[in-house]
């Protein structure tokens, strides 16, 4: 399933400044510097032009919500409040990918391709998720992902070990979830994979409840997921559920503000009906994603699926 509307920016690479030392420029006070004085005054010059060059490959992700003029999201004040996942490089991630081999590849999403790579840099098995730059989401999406899992803390919330941010690539990095998505557990049953039992559902229901309820009421600023879904739901040793994808997260009203207005974004089938129609967006729209997954997870169908009877293709008009 596609997202309704998509977010595609270019962001223009800041030029880099270049320092020129002039070794042979004289001495206007009349004072000759000796040849390890001269020395000493390049190598400072020299250590202040790379860390600068390294400040500036590092704080990319400040470069971007500048560009894109991200205030809201992941906090009210655009800042991470002094947190921040780590930073890796390309080189670093392609790498532990075999160099993005089709046999580490695991999965798709809107955002981009998704690999299984092993981290030297952490000894961890991670899972990272690469931009599609002409898919359905953007830089904008990989920001508000960062800021937002920077933010969160629980244990139904996927774990964000990283990012990358250099030229035009922007990957993220996850702790990797051995069982795949629900989805893949509901809807693309194989010869090896059991039918999921009802204790397994309702343990699922609840861990995806509670990793809600943390974002609705214990996340400072309180965030709205916007993109509840099975695909979205990944499962860890013995069927742990963790909520992923914050793309599309937006920061709740706040104050005696009941909603708010924004673009409507979302996947068809789990969109809140009042939310798609005038675009205010509020916590209740969560929770009637929430209450279409619960639908899946009790009946085994799909919140749509064309190949039904007319009638049967919408979950929740044939419940109703």
């Amino acid at each position: 399933m596609s997202c309704f509307c998509c977010s595609k920016k270019s962001i223009k690479e800041p030029e880099k400044e270049i320092t020129n030392i002039n070794t042979n420029k004289p001495n206007h006070q009349g004072q000759v510097n000796t040849n390890g004085d001269v020395k000493k005054e390049l190598g400072v010059k020299k250590e202040m032009v790379v860390k600068k060059e390294e400040a500036t490959k590092d704080d990319q992700l400040s470069l971007d919500v500048k560009e894109l003029n991200i205030k809201e999201e992941g906090s009210n004040d655009g800042k991470t409040a002094g947190k921040r996942a780590q930073t890796f490089t390309f080189a670093e991630l392609a790498a532990s990918t075999d160099n993005f081999r089709s046999d580490c590849f695991v999965g798709e999403g809107g955002f981009g391709k998704v690999y299984k790579g092993q981290l030297e840099k952490i000894n961890q098995v991670v899972a990272i998720k690469q931009l599609d730059r002409n898919g359905c989401q953007g830089i904008r999406e990989f920001v508000v992902e960062v800021l937002t899992l920077s933010l969160a803390d629980h244990p139904n919330l996927v774990k964000l070990l990283g990012f990358c941010a250099e030229g035009d690539q922007r990957l993220l990095v996850y702790e990797y979830m051995p069982l795949g998505s629900l989805e893949n557990h509901l809807h693309v049953l194989s010869p090896s994979r059991n039918v999921l039992d009802w204790n397994t559902r309702m343990k699922i229901a609840v861990g995806a409840a509670r990793g809600l309820e943390y974002l609705h009421e214990k996340m400072q600023p309180p965030v709205i997921y916007r993109d509840l879904k099975c695909s979205n739901i990944l499962l860890g040793e013995g069927y742990h559920p963790k909520l992923s994808d914050f793309g599309l997260a937006k920061v709740g009203p706040s104050g005696d503000k009941t909603h708010v207005s924004t673009r409507v974004m979302g996947t068809y089938g789990y969109c809140a009906p009042d939310y798609a129609m005038t675009g205010q967006l509020t916590f209740k729209s969560d929770v009637y994603s929430f209450g279409v997954v619960l639908l899946e997870l009790i009946t085994g169908r799909k919140a749509i699926d064309n190949t039904r009877p007319v009638r049967e293709q919408n979950l929740v008009a044939w419940v109703r």
